[in-house]
């Protein structure tokens, strides 16, 4: 189970920004929409029934033992290496010296749990990828004892997706996935996994909002629930009244109670058939970075009001630029949909495939103008770039983005720790002087928490002389102390 110190989770493709606010990257899109979900071709789950009995439960009593049978415990094995330090290692980062036969560190195994679901005949189930990630083993427990091998059919780090499939049994119930969109804030729901090793707990409450966005991830559109959620819950079903699954339990806020987060089953429903196909999924490519309309941006680029999504960069050879997209257009609309928030744009790219053509509308200088784009397939290679791109630059002397999966590996870190990297340093600012350096994971800033950009610059905000920073770097964390010029 993910947990979160806030609201917020920092894991987000970021870019530059203009204006001196956040930006975010939409080179991805995702085919997560409702309408789509229910048409799209390779079905191979069971959908529009009332639930494995076919008719509508009296009671949460009915409605845990009618789907109890399709949760499963899924149990995971790990190879991990230990990056203990010892006086070596002192003497190599203060004297520079290196032992002639310094000991690797050690691996060891490692297990871990959480929690899935069946949704074919065929074995197919739903988990975490955050569950299954980096597992040399992994097999499941039913409800009835049987205990099955499991393998992976794909995986989707970028939504915490994952397929695991098994030989079909007897076993083997599948459950109903119902429709997330239908759903309404205030109606009951059923959580069941495993928490904490628990097997099979059952849980029930509310929807507690819609379309929460996390930072998690570029298509955040979370369901939040006041079901109570834990650790070991991760991947297991959040099911309405009718029996059917809405939700896939993903994240907790750690530092409050009643306050979980579930995947819609719609944008699960646009995955799973590239995830059994292909084992990853094809996104298309856009070409631009966004960020918010704030109203002193609406003021300067004279709109009627902040909405939309203003394009801060339009990236070279991209469908946008080819479109004719510019740096400082605000995106309204988007094949039809309108763009409300910054947020909107990722959600409803997804609403199309790479190679389709479609329609944007822009404000630029004050008037309306229609565009049409065909998106292109993303590459590994445009992801790292937008992977790479930096956040705004602090007056505090450097800049920053959020920690993003890439990073985390790419620092040595584990995917679970929340910060942002510092990826700039004035040479002349007062960071610089304090002792800052590139690369270092801010995760705290003014003893508040900064999982993400907009809680840094909120923390920096609190105290306009002085910041005291807590910072990773390497396998060690320390304080620094930034005095502002």
């Amino acid at each position: 189970m993910r947990r979160i110190a806030t609201i917020t989770l920092g894991i987000a493709a970021v870019t530059a920004a203009v204006f001196g606010a956040q930006s975010l990257d939409v080179t991805l899109s995702l085919q997560d929409n409702a309408a789509q979900a229910r048409t799209l071709e390779g079905v191979f789950w069971n959908e529009g029934k009332t639930g494995p009995t076919g008719s509508r439960p009296d009671s949460f009593a009915d409605l845990a033992e009618a789907l109890s049978p399709s949760v499963v415990n899924v149990q995971v094995e790990r190879t991990t290496e230990s990056h203990g330090r010892g006086p070596e290692d002192l003497l190599e980062e203060f004297f520079g010296r290196r032992r002639p036969q310094k000991k690797p560190h050690r691996r060891f195994r490692s297990e871990a749990s959480g929690s899935g679901f069946v949704i074919s005949k065929e074995g197919y189930i739903v988990t975490n990828n955050h569950v299954v990630d980096g597992a040399d083993k992994i097999s499941v427990t039913f409800k009835d004892g049987e205990e099955a091998a499991a393998e992976i059919v794909g995986r989707d780090p970028k939504t915490d997706l994952a397929l695991l499939k098994v030989d079909p049994g007897k076993h083997v119930v599948p459950a109903s996935l119902g429709d997330s969109d239908r759903i309404r804030v205030g109606e009951w729901l059923m959580a069941i996994g495993n928490p904490f090793g628990l097997e099979h707990t059952v849980t029930v409450g509310i929807l507690s909002a819609r379309e929460r966005n996390i930072n998690a991830g570029p298509y955040d559109e979370f369901l939040q629930t006041d079901a109570s959620i834990n650790p070991g819950n991760s991947g297991g079903p959040l099911i309405d009244m009718n029996g059917r699954v809405v939700g896939i339990n993903t994240a907790i806020n750690a530092a409050g109670q009643g306050i979980g987060f579930a995947i819609p089953i719609n944008m699960a429903k646009a995955l799973l058939p590239q995830l059994r196909e292909n084992g990853t999924v094809t996104r298309g490519w856009l070409g631009v970075s966004i960020q918010r309309v704030t109203k002193p941006i609406a003021k300067s680029l004279d709109l009627d009001d902040p909405s939309g999504a203003l394009v801060s960069q339009v990236f070279d050879g991209s469908p946008a630029e080819k479109a004719r997209l510019k740096s400082r257009d605000v995106i309204v609309e988007f094949n039809g949909s309108e763009i409300a928030d910054v947020d909107d744009l990722p959600r409803r790219v997804a609403a199309t495939a790479p190679g389709s053509d479609v329609e944007i509308v822009v404000v630029r200088d004050g008037k309306r103008k229609k565009l049409m784009a065909v998106l292109e397939r993303m590459r590994e290679d445009e992801l790292e770039l937008a992977s790479s791109q930096e956040e705004p630059a602090f007056e505090w002397g450097f800049s920053a983005q959020v920690l993003d999966p890439e990073l985390s590996e790419q620092l040595g870190l584990s995917a679970s720790e929340r910060g942002v990297v510092v990826t700039d340093v004035d040479p002349e600012g007062p960071a610089a002087t304090a002792g800052l350096r590139r690369r270092d994971v801010i995760i705290e800033a003014n003893r508040q928490a900064t999982p993400s950009i907009t809680r840094l610059e909120e923390a920096l905000e609190s105290d306009e002389e002085r910041a005291l920073l807590l910072v990773r770097r390497g396998e060690g964390t320390m304080f620094v102390a930034i005095e502002h010029e």
